[in-house]
């Protein structure tokens, strides 16, 4: 069996969570081109992190801040002990230096 190449750690509504959570103005455009998904799908996601009370939006002027709650709790069992903050310190670390052999 031939192993697949494109996956990755996290779901897009990580991406899209930690992306707000760096950048809490940024468009659906913006979140699209940098987690590499449609608009569509962004604003799909936002819906659901909302209707989870993951992300509040704040309607400013003609703008849209984003405002994440880092003490919600992840939402499978085996994370469940965890909440998005911790996702969010993952993100924001360094890799870990490379130990020389």
């Amino acid at each position: 069996m031939k192993a697949r190449t494109h996956w990755t750690f996290l779901s897009n509504h990580s991406h899209v969570l930690i992306a707000l959570a760096k950048e809490p103005d940024l468009r659906i455009r913006d979140l699209a081109m940098a987690v590499g998904i449609t608009e569509r799908a962004v604003a799909q996601i936002i819906v659901d992190l909302q209707a989870a009370h993951v992300l509040k939006k704040r309607r400013i002027g003609r703008r849209n801040r984003y405002v994440v709650d880092a003490s919600a709790p992840l939402r499978h069992a085996v994370e469940a002990h965890r909440t998005v903050a911790d996702i969010l310190v993952l993100a924001e670390q360094p890799p870990p230096e490379k130990k020389r052999r």
